[in-house]
């Protein structure tokens, strides 16, 4: 699976401002910023961006997944410190 794949999952399936992901093989790390992040709890947020993975995940294609989540204004305080990956 590459990245871009996976990128094209999670866009399909959300509005996001930004995303950036990283996987090396078998461990993927998501960053998803949009503004209706900050409407849902924390747990939700990552079922939010788990969702799309379900099938690949499933299927062994990825094996972890480690997602940060931001609002727009939460990713423009903090991006240097996160920033990708």
């Amino acid at each position: 699976m590459e990245t871009t794949e996976i990128e094209q999952l999670i866009n399909n399936a959300l509005e996001l401002d930004e995303l950036h992901v990283k996987f090396d093989g078998s461990q993927c790390t998501v960053i998803a910023v949009a503004d209706f992040l900050g409407e849902l709890s924390r747990v939700k947020k990552q079922q939010t961006v788990y969702a799309p993975l379900a099938e690949v995940i499933k299927e062994g294609k990825i094996h972890a997944v480690t997602i940060k989540t931001f609002t727009t204004e939460q990713w423009q305080r903090d991006k240097m410190f996160n920033l990708p990956l």
